[in-house]
């Protein structure tokens, strides 16, 4: 079979993607510490300030996760064709019939039906982890300003008195685990069976698609 070349992925996008991710990282390791500290108390504020110093590098990541986020809404609306939310939304039939052939394919019981962009079943996962994300930057900011008034009032809204809001910000910071490891094992295995260039192409932007 014949591939051809694509452009798919703007540098917008890509930046998005490696932000996000890496944002991540340091966002659940800090997280975990902060959660639970680890080191002995009695040195912070003696010799250096671990808790201190953890937090100032678990803000500092949650300011890149914002930016990151923001980068993607502003795709969601203005980005290319492949990144718009209409592209991937389950909401007419040509998508719906992609997100049940994907999840036959997944369980290999169908054939692969090639796409450009996202297949709507991941489309439709990125979009829930889109709206845990903007929860977590609610999150994180209502407990980061506990003196803003705005803040304040969202965090409340959303997600009710600070000692819940800490705990769903918890919650949702493992759903973002569980995320990652599925997201990293369909892309491999996606990569392996479609011969798109998936993983290539959050780095160059191109993908492949059979030629007509």
């Amino acid at each position: 079979m014949r591939y051809e070349r694509h452009y798919c992925w703007s540098i917008l996008l890509r930046l998005f993607h490696w932000s996000f991710a890496l944002s991540i990282v340091a966002l659940v390791v800090t997280g975990f510490y902060i959660h639970y500290p680890w080191t002995n108390t009695l040195i912070e504020g003696e010799t250096w300030f671990p808790v201190g110093t953890v937090r100032f590098i678990h803000f500092i990541a949650g300011f890149v996760f914002t930016g990151a986020i923001l980068a993607r809404l502003y795709l969601l609306i203005f980005g290319n064709r492949q990144e718009r939310i209409w592209d991937f939304l389950p909401v007419t039939p040509k998508n719906l019939r992609n997100m049940l052939c994907t999840m036959g394919f997944y369980m290999y019981c169908n054939v692969h039906e090639h796409r450009l962009g996202h297949n709507v079943l991941a489309g439709t996962f990125y979009l829930v982890t889109f709206i845990l994300a903007l929860l977590q930057v609610i999150g994180g900011f209502y407990l980061l300003y506990p003196e803003s008034a705005a803040w304040q009032k969202w965090g409340l809204l959303f997600l009710g008195p600070q000692q819940q809001a800490r705990m769903i910000h918890y919650l949702i910071m493992w759903y973002f685990m569980i995320f990652a490891f599925i997201h990293v094992y369909i892309v491999i295995w996606n990569d392996i069976k479609t011969k798109e260039g998936l993983i290539s192409s959050i780095f160059n932007g191109r993908k492949y698609t059979p030629s007509p």
